[in-house]
């Protein structure tokens, strides 16, 4: 399943806002059709931002545009996620974005195999599996970290079972992580976001794997409620990974210091087009939190399964 391709000239993206009711497209013409794409979640996931972000680039420079501008535009459509900004600069240092964009297109792929096999060996034969929001391959290219190793595991023939968290407010694991399980027909059940903590106080989850949209000194910023799983993770002594290419680790900054995108309180008020609250209600809607160091087992890369910085 490819999140993003390259087709005439234009990239045509799975439309994740459709998801799981309807299989869409969204085509970007332009390089402002891959702003809105990003800053309205048409694609979202640390990896996928990046590589179509790098895309955007490639258009403006193919449609005779200021690609200065275009580039400084692009990177301020969705602040947290490290991999834009380093795609992004790494396309502008190129001598032509284009051909850059389709290597950072099939690096992706690769990577995200990579993280699957180093992951695969930490999960036995038998376990159940919690994993936060989407890092499968609708958050990548193809393929996926967090679920990439999920998927690396069981096609090593590991029978396992998939936890996923609803995600609140916008619902990537009930809406996102639990498709991809089922295209796969890996099992899967779907939580409230608020049970997770009871299922390892029972003893119901053997791991926990997450992604990441930024590795820095301290910490890793993920999507918003990855911190209250992984407190409860380590009160009851889950292992508690986080699966991430490097070009999410940000070597430059405390993770404390990153800017935390705040997003449209009518994602908290609403539910599925439906107010959940009373009128004039207001509301506090942080995209991710940050979760310590000291919380993390292990960071899975493509380049074997690390420390915390």
């Amino acid at each position: 399943m490819k999140t993003i391709e390259w087709k005439d000239g234009e990239l045509v993206l799975i439309d994740q806002r459709k998801l799981p009711d309807s299989l869409e497209y969204f085509r970007c013409r332009d390089y402002r059709d891959v702003i809105y794409a990003i800053k309205n979640m048409v694609v979202r996931g640390a990896p996928a931002i990046g590589v179509t972000a790098a895309f955007g680039v490639a258009m403006a420079e193919l449609a005779g545009e200021d690609v200065e501008v275009a580039a400084e535009e692009i990177k301020a459509s969705r602040p947290t996620a490290v991999n834009l900004f380093w795609a992004v600069d790494r396309v502008m240092k190129s001598e032509s974005p284009l051909d850059e964009a389709i290597t950072m297109y099939m690096e992706d792929m690769e990577t995200n195999r990579a993280i699957g096999r180093h992951g695969a060996g930490l999960i036995e034969d038998g376990d159940t599996v919690l994993t936060h929001c989407n890092a499968g391959a609708l958050a990548c290219v193809d393929y996926g970290t967090a679920l990439g190793v999920i998927r690396a595991a069981w096609d090593d023939g590991k029978r396992l079972t998939v936890i996923c968290d609803e995600t609140r407010p916008v619902g990537q694991g009930a809406r996102l992580s639990v498709w991809e399980m089922q295209q796969e027909g890996i099992p899967v059940k779907l939580i409230a976001d608020v049970a997770a903590g009871y299922l390892m106080q029972t003893g119901m989850i053997d791991k926990v794997i997450i992604g990441a949209d930024r590795i820095a000194e301290g910490g890793v910023a993920n999507k918003i409620g990855s911190l209250m799983v992984a407190l409860a993770a380590k009160r009851f002594n889950v292992p508690f990974y986080v699966a991430a290419p490097m070009s999410t680790f940000d070597t430059e900054n405390s993770i404390y210091d990153i800017e935390i995108e705040e997003r449209d309180p009518a994602e908290v008020l609403y539910y599925g087009g439906c107010r959940i609250a009373p009128q004039d209600t207001e509301a506090i809607n942080p995209a991710f939190d940050i979760v310590p160091s000291d919380l993390i087992s292990g960071i899975i890369t493509e380049k074997g399964i690390l420390d915390p910085l």
